[in-house]
């Protein structure tokens, strides 16, 4: 919603793509036995958690820095799609929550009866992503539609990226201290 909100549809829908992908890697990372290193190792986890924070935080450090020329009426400001994309996909693969997401939840519904795990567990992950995307994309597009709204007030392009930096500064030091106790 934060990226539809500040540059636009494209660029909301560019961000839930990334995330999507990540989706996506994680899944496979599942499928392939790969994430119960992440789950097992509490530095791996660590790590991954701490990089994920830290790229949260530097998103909102940036935003706060970067001084905006829109004017109140202007459209939103334009930015790479691919450099988009990348944010939202490095954001959700740094968060250990959707691999613990995929390992934990998905398992649940594999009948070993049934046949392959694997294919089974790809099946389950790829109609989630694929329900993530509508509703992620429902967000970015309401996003946008906000964002519109509130570009019409000057006051607000004054305190826009305050607010949206701060946002991604709060995530990323609640990421960094949620999920410390022992697993």
């Amino acid at each position: 919603m934060t990226r539809s909100a500040a540059h636009g549809r494209r660029a909301g829908l560019a961000s839930v793509g990334g995330i999507e992908t990540a989706n996506l890697v994680h899944l496979i990372a599942v499928a392939l036995g790969l994430s119960a290193l992440l789950l097992t190792s509490a530095l791996a986890f660590s790590v991954v958690k701490y990089l994920g924070a830290a790229y949260l935080i530097f998103l909102g450090v940036r935003t706060l820095l970067t001084r905006s020329q829109n004017s109140a009426h202007s459209a939103p400001t334009s930015q790479k799609l691919s450099r988009l994309f990348a944010n939202g996909f490095l954001v959700n693969l740094l968060s250990p929550k959707g691999a613990l997401f995929y390992y934990a939840f998905l398992p649940q519904f594999v009948d070993h009866a049934r046949g392959s795990v694997m294919e089974q567990l790809l099946v389950l992950g790829i109609t989630f992503a694929a329900l993530a995307s509508c509703t992620d994309s429902v967000s970015a597009l309401l996003g946008s539609t906000i964002g519109t709204f509130f570009r019409r007030s000057a006051r607000f392009q004054q305190a826009g990226r305050y607010i949206t930096g701060s946002i991604y500064i709060v995530l990323g030091l609640a990421t960094a201290v949620t999920g410390s106790e022992k697993r």
